[in-house]
C-alpha cells in the first residue's frame, strides 16, 4: 500500500480498493494527477488506511476475496470517523442486476462499470475531491470566525477596556494631553473587528453555495449561527 500522506498535507487524498494489482495500476494512473492516490488490496486493508488517515472519496472494487466491497463499503459507513466518505463501487461488465441496487442500499454515492471511461470516472471522482475542499475550507472559515468572536476573554467581540492608572488624577491637574490620554486608554476599534468577521462570512457563504453535498446543512446552519452573532454583536455597538 502506498505510504500514508504526510499531515498537514492541502492535497485530497483518493483510496482505490482492488484486490487485482494490475486494476491498482489503471486506476493511479487515472486519478494520479488528481491527488494523493492510496492503495488498499483488501476491505481489511482499506479500513485500516481509513482509521489512519482523511480520505476525499473511496473507490470500491466489489469482487474481492474475503471481505467484499458490500460489506466493505458497508463497515465505512458504519464507523463515526468515516461514515460521510464518498464511495465509489466498480465492478466488471458482468454484473448482477441487483449489484447496483445493493451499492446504494449500503450507502455508496456511486456505482461504475468496467471498463469505464477514464474522463468519466476523473469528472466523478474529481465533485468529490472538489466538495471536500470546500467544506474544508468552510470548516476553517468557521475556526476563524468563533477564535475572533471568542478573542479577549472569551467575551464575543468585546476588547477590554484598559483600566486608567492610579495617577490619572494627578496627571490631568498638571496639564497632561488629554487627547493623547484617550488615545492611549481607548479601546481597539471594534467597527474592524466586525467588518473582518462580515467578510469572513460572506466568503463562507459563496464557498457554501456551490457546496452542494454531504453536511451542506450543518455547514449551512454553523454559517447562520455566526451571523446571528455577528447581528448581535453590531446592534450592540450601535446602542
Amino acid at each position: 500500500m502506498t505510504a500514508p500522506q504526510a499531515a498537514g498535507s492541502d492535497t485530497a487524498s483518493i483510496l482505490i480498493v482492488d484486490d487485482m494489482e494490475e486494476n491498482l495500476v489503471a486506476l493511479e494512473a487515472v486519478l494520479g494527477s488528481l491527488g494523493h492516490v492510496v492503495r488498499a488490496r483488501s476491505g481489511e486493508e482499506a479500513l485500516k488506511a481509513m482509521l489512519r488517515q482523511e480520505f476525499a472519496v473511496v473507490l470500491i472494487d466489489v469482487l474481492m476475496p474475503g471481505m467484499n466491497g458490500f460489506e466493505t463499503a458497508a463497515n465505512i459507513k458504519g464507523l463515526d470517523q468515516t461514515k460521510d466518505v464518498p464511495i465509489i463501487l466498480l465492478t466488471g461488465a458482468a454484473v448482477d442486476p441487483n449489484y447496483a441496487y445493493r451499492g446504494y442500499t449500503v450507502g455508496a454515492a456511486d456505482f461504475l462499470i468496467k471498463p469505464f471511461d477514464p474522463w468519466l470516472l476523473r469528472t466523478k471522482v474529481n465533485v468529490f475531491l472538489d466538495l471536500f475542499r470546500k467544506n474544508r475550507q468552510l470548516v476553517d472559515q468557521s475556526e476563524q470566525l468563533k477564535r475572533l468572536l471568542t478573542a479577549d476573554g472569551g467575551h464575543p467581540g468585546v476588547a477590554p477596556v484598559a483600566p486608567a492608572p492610579a495617577d490619572a488624577s494627578t496627571e490631568t491637574s498638571y496639564g497632561t494631553d488629554h487627547t493623547d490620554s484617550a488615545e492611549a486608554s481607548a479601546p481597539p476599534e471594534e467597527p474592524d473587528r466586525l467588518t473582518e468577521v462580515v467578510g469572513q462570512l460572506a466568503q463562507a457563504e459563496l464557498l457554501l453555495r456551490d457546496a452542494n453535498g454531504p453536511g451542506g446543512a450543518d455547514l449551512a446552519d454553523r454559517i447562520v449561527e455566526l451571523e446571528q452573532a455577528v447581528g448581535r454583536l453590531m446592534a450592540e455597538r450601535e446602542t
